[in-house]
């Protein structure tokens, strides 16, 4: 084989040695003894949407009375936008507090938004046997709201500002202190002490 024969060939069988390496698939490790075979990895599921970043937040959703709550129709309040499940204990906990400071205070709106595979029907049964002053909306887990971030863990609570900015994210229990703090810091009313919500 000449040395210009040499030259175009070595390329070629470079190549092809390379492609054959990428298709070869790596043996499978062994697990080590006594321990129990890693299932096959399952398919990839989708990414869930990321953390909410929108500045005006919307939320349409339908409530258990049978009309459709939006957002954008309660500005001119501080708006409580609760994340919440029948099944969660701490969710149950704080309701009568939400309860309380969406009864008591002019300034102050809840919704809470039932984050759960569940029924407009059974929510309705839930909430006769436990009352809250305030609307209660139903969630897609499926097709969640895009404005605000997937809970990766509830309750979940995110504070609206009366002109629609979302102001802070509250990540598990919060109480009518907090929440009438974090108004209060956010150039809303501040609440004189002995007369929260939760007192």
């Amino acid at each position: 084989m000449s040395l210009s024969t040499r030259r175009h060939f070595l390329p070629w069988l470079t190549a092809a040695l390379l492609l054959a390496a990428c298709q070869r698939q790596p043996p499978a490790p062994s697990a080590a003894p006594g321990a129990v075979p890693a299932p096959p990895a399952a398919p990839t599921p989708p990414k869930p949407p990321p953390a909410a970043t929108a500045e005006r937040p919307q939320l349409r959703l339908p409530g258990v009375d049978g009309g459709q709550y939006d957002l954008a129709a309660h500005r001119g309040h501080w708006v409580v936008v609760n994340y919440w499940a029948t099944w969660c204990a701490p969710c149950l906990k704080e309701m009568p507090e939400l309860s309380a400071l969406h009864a008591l205070r002019d300034h102050i709106e809840v919704v809470g938004v039932a984050f759960e595979d569940t029924t407009v029907q059974a929510l309705r049964a839930f909430l006769a046997k436990r009352p809250v002053a305030y609307p209660v909306v139903l969630a897609d887990v499926y097709a969640p709201p895009p404005d605000f971030e997937v809970p990766r863990g509830l309750p979940m609570t995110w504070l609206i500002a009366p002109d629609g900015r979302m102001v802070r994210r509250f990540t598990g229990p919060v109480t009518a202190r907090e929440l009438e703090q974090a108004i209060a810091d956010a150039g809303g009313p501040s609440v004189p002490a002995g007369e929260g919500a939760h007192q």
